[in-house]
């Protein structure tokens, strides 16, 4: 017997992960460990309670310095974060 519909491995996994409703969270959770590696651990430092909700990252800032800094690159940091995650996780940033 021989078989002629083969998929990737990689593509079975994501069309489950698709169906049974975790891509999102997978990849919320991915951006979420993005944070450290995106911006380096002299900023994480002053960073805490990160969260999203409906396609908005949540951060609160303990320095109002580096807020002024992070609310500037905005936009850069979207595009940064989600690269990292490998997928639109994120539309925009909210820093408190």
């Amino acid at each position: 017997m021989k078989k002629t519909d083969s998929e990737q491995v990689g593509g079975v996994i994501r069309q489950y992960l698709r169906e049974m409703g975790l891509e999102t969270p997978l990849n919320e959770h991915r951006l979420i460990q993005a944070w450290d590696k995106v911006l380096g651990p002299a900023v994480s430092k002053y960073t805490k309670d990160i969260r999203i909700y409906n396609q908005v990252l949540f951060v609160t800032v303990s320095s109002a310095a580096l807020r002024n800094e992070l609310l500037m690159r905005r936009t850069e940091l979207v595009a940064r974060l989600n690269a990292e995650a490998g997928a639109q996780v994120i539309t925009q940033i909210v820093l408190k």
